[in-house]
């Protein structure tokens, strides 16, 4: 197991080499820089601005400093917000976006598993279409919709919850973008456990577990969930990286603080380190969360082996 990990830890490296400098260069393909947008700035003024933040050399050479500068755990300064980091904003905007993001899927795992049993044991009846037409709708609304939905029912004609912003960060800002970003991830959970639970309790080892007299109960949850879940974790790794890095619309929309507005402002601005910043970020999640997964396998799965 070791061996293993530590095999995919040296994977990880290239991997994250290839994404930086990919994203790098093509960031740098589009035209515009991160000052073109000031006006009235005299030339000698934004020339002089490009060169304290090194924009004045060859990519090749801008490229190779960010990559030493990465190297050593530095993502630079922010080209638009000049009194910050990209550290510093990562500082303040992740652990908002992470709150959200976790919530979010912890929402869509537990409803989207439960909903998911229920329709697999209950197959071709009516309460398998109600989760199927659920299923359906919450993959195919896209948030941008939904969420003003949200925003007028519960926080303008109801008053339940504030219609947007973070206010002091209490859990009735975070209700509405909790769930309105988990709906799609409930629905596509919902559709996994069903397909896999169908494929499961069809078996032989759970006909030969029924044979023996074990309980309903016992047949379920120890033999024909615990396969049947495998799906949902490869795909709850990938996900569960997207969603605590930011969402870019339920941000906007909700007017959040965190990562996913960043990166949006800085693509609008060009603002190189803040973009690449985010890529990085995101990578790294990513990866961490797939290599989760990967270990969670072993776990649930006994057949599944390392060595």
């Amino acid at each position: 197991m070791l061996r293993y990990t530590f095999r995919r830890l040296l994977t990880a490296i290239p991997t994250l080499f290839l994404i930086v400098t990919i994203s790098f260069f093509l960031m740098h393909v589009a035209p515009g820089g991160p000052f073109d947008m000031e006006k009235g700035i005299p030339p000698e003024i934004k020339k002089n601005i490009e060169r304290v933040f090194h924009l004045d050399l060859p990519v090749w050479q801008q490229y190779l400093e960010y990559l030493w500068n990465l190297a050593h755990g530095d993502l630079g300064p922010s080209y638009v917000l000049l009194n910050f980091s990209v550290a510093e904003l990562f500082r303040i905007a992740l652990p908002i976006s992470a709150w959200i993001g976790f919530w979010a899927m912890v929402f869509a795992l537990v409803l989207g598993t439960v909903l998911g049993v229920i329709a697999a044991l209950r197959q071709n009846r009516w309460i398998d279409y109600v989760v199927i037409a659920i299923a359906t709708f919450g993959s195919t609304l896209p948030t941008y919709v939904t969420a003003p939905v949200y925003q007028i029912i519960f926080g303008v004609l109801l008053r339940l919850t504030p219609v947007g912003g973070w206010g002091d960060g209490s859990f009735k800002h975070a209700i509405g973008p909790i769930i309105i970003l988990g709906l799609p991830q409930l629905a596509i959970v919902a559709r996994l456990m069903r397909g896999s639970m169908i494929e499961s309790l069809s078996a032989n080892h759970i006909r030969t577990a029924r044979a023996m007299g074990l309980s309903e109960y016992a047949v379920i949850v120890r033999h024909a969930l615990r396969g049947a879940i495998l799906p949902v974790v490869s795909y709850a790794g990938p996900a569960m990286a997207q969603l605590i890095t930011g969402s870019i619309i339920i941000e906007s929309i909700f007017q959040i603080p965190g990562v996913g507005r960043y990166f949006i402002d800085g693509a609008l601005n060009r603002d190189y380190t803040l973009v690449m910043g985010t890529v990085v970020m995101i990578a790294v999640f990513t990866i961490i969360f797939n290599f989760i997964v990967d270990l969670l396998y072993a776990v649930i799965d006994p057949r599944v082996r390392y060595e």
